[in-house]
């Protein structure tokens, strides 16, 4: 049979060189070599078996004590290649907020860890009430990621002081605002997402609200209430309610009088006035159980199942109660950031900050830190314990003057007490133009992201290198001996 193709026509022709001549190989191989290579290998048999058998005894010996021996307690093996410095996968921005100057005032990840959203406000000087802000959200996993372009991009007519996703609802975001008034997004409805409100009555803030949390909710199993708290003393409880409304389901109220005194507490002006709430983190092992952060420079501990009454707090459609239990050791100024450990359920350690550019590292039991750094010398905005191990937080800083904003620098610290008890592992600058980094959030899925957002009104996403993801074999164990310092 033929081929496809014609038949193929060949000529010669000649090459380039005149003359040619041969040259030897630098080693020479005899034919009696590669016979010798190609033969099999040959086994002495009934030797091998002998030797085997003389040292049996003494290898099952060894095999024996490795395997009673403690050596390894622990040890997990890592497949998974090991990241050597922490990179920065994304630089976030949405150009008209910094046309405006706004700054991101606080960041959150959704439930499935993909979506990344931050608000823009003010939170230094100046009169910025009617001032128009933005919430903005990023999908990291989408194709063609635009990072000045947000896929959402929500207009609201009073500075966002900060943000929630919802735990378990990837759609849905609460936004507390510097007019005091509490509203809930739903980023799937791009057109109209407002969903809920509080609206502007006599029962709302009257203070810039500084923290939104979404907390279960006791009578109906699978739903969550809104908790929001405000320098003007109060901390809401909000239910959803028909026509789009969030009516107010129970509430707390910080009253100096009421706020349990101590010899060692002497810089609060013990009386009826308000203590403003600045910032609220939960126990990760009781649900009745908070600790905040009040510009009078304290932490303090509270219980939501307090029931005394809190003294002259009229204004309220629901009773409010005076929550506060134990003052703990101030700091030098307002605490601005509480973040409570999901590790250690005997202690519940948890971590402050603030204008003293300290860390306070404390537990429930006692008045005293168990430790204190000083992180930096200026102003600490924010602190969050790692998610995943037992030894690592993060803090946003500021330090020295901005020449854009005439404000402070600012840096992202990640911390280990594994390798040190007093600095810091790593000390990221966040922005080219150094401005401060006002907010910071672990992303509790995909582990090995960290999202910061800073006065420039830029996000960056870095991601952690394996060090600060993988807990160590004896990590626990190091923990427990920080919480041991407790005193009686």
């Amino acid at each position: 049979k033929s081929c496809q193709t014609g038949r193929i026509s060949t000529r010669e022709a000649a090459v380039q060189s005149q003359t040619s001549r041969d040259a030897g190989v630098q080693t020479d191989q005899g034919k009696d070599a590669v016979r010798g290579f190609q033969q099999e290998a040959q086994i002495d048999h009934a030797g091998l078996l002998s030797f085997l058998q003389s040292v049996e005894d003494v290898v099952i010996k060894e095999l024996n004590k490795n395997w009673t021996s403690r050596a390894f307690d622990g040890f997990d093996v890592n497949w998974t290649d090991q990241n050597e410095t922490v990179l920065c996968l994304h630089t976030l921005s949405y150009p008209a907020a910094q046309d405006q100057r706004l700054q991101v005032t606080s960041v959150s990840w959704n439930a499935t860890g993909s979506v990344v959203a931050c608000s823009y406000g003010r939170l230094n000087d100046g009169d910025w009430s009617t001032e128009k802000s933005y919430v903005c959200s990023w999908n990291l996993d989408r194709r063609g990621l635009d990072p000045q372009r947000p896929d959402l991009v929500v207009d609201v007519p009073s500075s966002v002081m900060c943000l929630a996703f919802h735990p378990s609802q990837p759609s849905l975001i609460a936004g507390g605002l510097f007019s005091g008034e509490l509203v809930v997004w739903d980023t799937s409805r791009t057109e109209d997402p407002l969903i809920w409100r509080t609206g502007m009555t006599d029962y709302t803030h009257t203070d810039p609200v500084y923290q939104v949390n979404w907390v279960p909710d006791a009578k109906h199993r699978n739903h969550f209430q809104l908790l929001s708290v405000s320098t003007d003393g109060k901390i809401l409880v909000w239910r959803e309610e028909r026509g789009g409304q969030l009516a107010l389901a129970e509430g707390f109220a910080l009253v100096a009088q009421q706020i349990p005194r101590s010899t060692q507490l002497k810089k609060l002006a013990w009386g009826e006035a308000a203590v403003g709430v600045t910032s609220l983190s939960f126990s990760h092992f009781d649900p009745r159980v908070f600790v905040v952060g009040v510009e009078g420079g304290y932490a303090l501990k509270c219980s939501a199942a307090a029931e005394t009454l809190a003294l002259h707090r009229r204004g309220s459609s629901v009773p409010l109660r005076a929550p506060v239990e134990l003052a703990f050791s101030p700091h030098g100024g307002p605490v601005y950031s509480v973040s409570c450990s999901p590790f250690h359920r005997q202690v519940n350690l948890f971590l402050s900050c603030g204008t003293d550019g300290q860390v306070h590292l404390s537990s429930l039991l006692q008045t005293q830190p168990l430790a204190s750094l000083q992180l930096s010398k200026k102003y600490l905005f924010c602190v969050r314990w790692s998610p995943v191990r037992p030894l690592v937080f993060a803090a946003a800083s500021g330090e020295g003057n901005c020449k854009m904003c005439f404000c402070l620098i600012g840096d992202v610290h990640l911390f280990d007490f594994e390798k040190s008890s007093q600095k810091p592992a790593v000390s990221i600058k966040q922005a080219v133009d150094e401005c401060p980094v006002y907010c910071l959030e672990f992303n509790t899925k995909q582990t090995q992201l960290l999202a910061a957002g800073d006065a420039a009104g830029t996000v960056k996403v870095w991601q952690l290198s394996s060090d600060f993801t993988e807990q160590g074999p004896r990590e626990m164990n190091h923990l427990e001996q920080l919480a041991s310092q407790v005193t009686d």
